[in-house]
């Protein structure tokens, strides 16, 4: 008999262990699922979307549904692309002759001022969440500050290409900032979001 109410026992605890954890993985997928969800709407409201949802949604458990966390990771996303680009740009340049030369050299420091601009946002939104009062509406007009002359040194970058001939090197540098240009672009717009959001 003691041997059967072991086996009830055991049973039951196994039983429970597994409702337990069957409960708790369809919580955790729920939260991923409404995070994602909380993500793709906020990248509705950015001019590229569908790269922003892309981008954005592995991030969803860390998200949550937090604004600032997701304006954080943009602005995060965005320098790791901008020092990446930086990099291939300055390589392309120690080897480059000409005009194009001094366009790459040019475009170079652009990025580095870019970059150092995106990590001044990150650093401005990190832990903002805590922050209260007028020190929220200081440090997202910083982030916007800094994300704002980080896509304007983008831009100057490819403008320095202007004046110079067709090659792939210049087709490579245009193609590769335009795409950090749509990063940057949606970081700044969801950092706006913070402004109607805290």
């Amino acid at each position: 008999m003691k041997v059967v109410v072991c086996y009830a026992y055991v049973f039951f605890f196994v039983f429970l262990t597994g409702a337990v954890n069957a409960a708790l993985s369809e919580e955790t997928s729920s939260a991923g699922s409404n995070s994602t969800e909380f993500i793709r709407k906020c990248c509705a409201a950015t001019l590229y979307p569908g790269l922003c949802y892309t981008s954005l949604s592995g991030y969803a458990n860390k998200v949550r549904q937090s604004t600032v966390e997701l304006a954080h990771v943009a602005a995060n996303l965005t320098l790791a692309r901008l020092r990446s680009t930086a990099f291939h740009v300055a390589a392309l340049g120690r080897s480059a002759t000409g005009p194009e030369r001094g366009a790459l050299r040019d475009c170079s420091e652009q990025l580095d001022d870019a970059a150092e601009w995106a990590r001044n946002t990150v650093a401005e939104l990190k832990g903002l969440e805590g922050a209260v009062g007028p020190e929220v509406a200081s440090r997202v007009s910083n982030a916007l500050t800094w994300m704002s002359a980080a896509l304007t040194s983008e831009d100057t970058c490819t403008d320095g290409f202007l004046m110079v001939a067709a090659s792939s090197v210049k087709a490579d540098v245009c193609h590769r900032v335009r795409k950090v240009e749509k990063y940057t672009s949606n970081a700044l717009a969801l950092i706006h979001r913070l402004g109607f959001n805290r």
